[in-house]
């Protein structure tokens, strides 16, 4: 599991958005009204990647997302792709 969400289910309006948003259909609509009367959307947490599509979609704010810290960064194959990678970086500082 590379990543966790946490659902305020109390704030949660169960509007849906999150569920159509979410690339690991990890996240689905409960069977149990909070105590506005809404079906919140609720979370299964076994195959979430920590996108946080969620979390930005969410209308309501009701949505953390934490990320796994022990995720190993991957280093280019090449030297070809750090030097078109810091081309990259170099065009997007410049002023235009």
């Amino acid at each position: 599991m590379a990543g966790k969400i946490k659902i305020n289910t109390e704030r949660c309006k169960g509007c849906g958005l999150c569920i159509t948003v979410c690339p690991q259909n990890g996240i689905v609509l409960s069977k149990h009204p909070n105590k506005h009367g809404y079906f919140p959307a609720q979370a299964n947490n076994h195959d979430c990647n920590g996108c946080a599509a969620c979390a930005i979609i969410c209308p309501d704010v009701v949505i953390e997302v934490s990320r796994d810290v022990n995720i190993i960064a991957v280093k280019p194959a090449s030297n070809k792709e750090n030097k078109k990678s810091n081309i990259f970086k170099s065009l997007s500082r410049e002023k235009v």
